[in-house]
């Protein structure tokens, strides 16, 4: 990792520490819009999160899908929710037009205008706050001029979804592959998401006493995390490593490893936990529903299976 990119990583993290706690993640999904606004625009302006992606010359930082996916991994672990994903995600589609509406991308590097792209019409990130509304097929991008959203109540309370439909919309280009971005995006977040869910299982561990022995300690717990460490790693150097070299195949592995990793680590987290982690005061049912309902989000994993498994047969 590059040092300007390992100081972005320290930045994000330390904005989550200072401003994202627990407490503030619950009040920020519970609110209005569904996020922090305020934490919002201290990312944008501090870290220029929104801006990554979008070139200089359109009031963008210049940067790459990498630089983004580092923000996310870290805005994953507290899950801190915002809108970068669907605003990343809309900037790529706009700069992929043939046309690019420069108006509308400097609105979305810098903050003040919420985007979000259409994979599945009944489930959008964060479609009933989003200013700039993108519909990708895997052949052509159109943007939605005139729409409507209604709110859904999602499993996940962290990432606000919404059934938005389409009243008018006008061809912008060909789609370049938006649906592999987002995979990479939502996997380097789930990375993030599963090793903070893991270091708080290996935390309990060692405070939970019992039998006069703090659980940790015991064998089989012991061989249960040191799993759950090599899983969480194996999965992080496939993801570092197609972020690195993006492809469409190399985007649904990542996007399977990364699933199939938290998912195992959130389900183990609840089982180490006992009962306490299904209560609604602890946050490791955050961590379990998130990733439950990020293994959705992008199509099931069959699915991206299935492209995998297409490509070696």
């Amino acid at each position: 990792m590059s040092e300007e990119r390992q100081l972005l990583r320290e930045t994000v993290a330390a904005l989550v520490d200072k401003h994202a706690p627990p407490a503030a993640v619950r009040e920020a999904m519970a609110s209005e819009r569904g996020y922090d606004e305020s934490l919002w625009t201290l990312l944008c302006e501090q870290v220029g999160a929104a801006a990554l992606v979008v070139p200089e010359d359109l009031g963008g930082a210049g940067g790459e899908l990498a630089d983004a996916a580092v923000v996310l991994e870290e805005l994953g672990k507290a899950l801190v929710p915002t809108p970068l994903l669907g605003t990343t995600l809309a900037e790529v589609a706009l700069l992929a037009a043939d046309q690019p509406d420069a108006e509308a991308l400097e609105g979305l590097a810098e903050g003040s205008r919420v985007g979000t792209v259409v994979f599945d019409p009944g489930y959008v990130v964060n479609g009933d706050v989003a200013d700039v509304v993108i519909a990708a097929d895997g052949d052509r991008l159109t943007r939605w001029t005139e729409f409507t959203a209604t709110r859904l109540d999602a499993m996940d309370l962290t990432r606000r979804l919404a059934r938005v439909e389409g009243r008018q919309s006008t061809d912008i280009g060909a789609d370049p592959g938006l649906a592999d971005a987002a995979a990479l995006l939502l996997a380097a977040e789930q990375i993030g998401a599963a090793s903070r869910c893991l270091d708080l299982t290996v935390q309990y561990t060692k405070d939970r006493v019992q039998f006069g022995r703090p659980i940790g300690s015991f064998q089989a717990l012991k061989h249960r995390m040191a799993d759950l460490y090599v899983a969480v790693q194996s999965a992080r150097a496939v993801v570092d490593e197609v972020v690195a070299a993006p492809s469409p195949t190399a985007a649904s592995l990542a996007l399977f490893t990364a699933t199939e990793a938290f998912t195992r680590v959130a389900g183990e987290a609840v089982q180490m936990h006992g009962g306490i982690a299904i209560t609604w005061e602890h946050d490791i049912q955050l961590y379990f529903k998130r990733a439950h309902g990020s293994a959705q989000l992008l199509g099931p994993p069959r699915e991206h299976l299935r492209r995998l498994e297409s490509e070696v047969l």
